[in-house]
């Protein structure tokens, strides 16, 4: 059975650091790149909301009696496919597992500038996730 409650938790703590996350992005890209604190504070924050989505997106799965992903990325994939996100944006987001692997498996080979597009996509892609993930769970009804 879905759980609502832990939806709706991972959402807002999702949603609280993407507030945070508006205001690195905010910053001109030279800013950004010269600043090592904005950097690690970008990475750390993308790690949680990217870690997050990716637990909702198996709970979604695996509680709606499907076997678990095979990876990451195959977790917005999955979702598309059962038409929790529009397949085309799940594809989108999916691309979201590889930076969070590299953030968290290759920190000393992360390129800033690389994290500051996706950082800059992120503000844009995450609340679209939000809200598809909250029309999903009130649709559904679930407890």
């Amino acid at each position: 059975m879905i759980d609502r409650e832990l939806i709706i938790r991972k959402l807002a703590l999702i949603t609280g650091d993407l507030a945070e996350l508006r205001a690195v992005a905010q910053r001109p890209r030279e800013e950004y790149l010269a600043s090592v604190r904005d950097e690690l504070v970008a990475e750390r924050l993308l790690e949680r909301m990217i870690g997050r989505m990716i637990d909702i997106n198996y709970h979604l799965i695996v509680e709606r009696g499907h076997p678990p992903p095979a990876d990451y990325y195959e977790s917005f994939v999955r979702l598309g496919t059962l038409q929790v996100l529009l397949p085309d944006f799940a594809r989108h987001l999916a691309s979201c597992a590889g930076l969070r692997n590299r953030i968290v498996h290759e920190y000393d080979d992360i390129d800033a500038a690389r994290v500051y597009e996706a950082l800059q996509a992120a503000v844009k892609d995450i609340p679209e996730y939000v809200r598809y993930i909250q029309q999903h769970v009130e649709a559904t009804g679930t407890t």
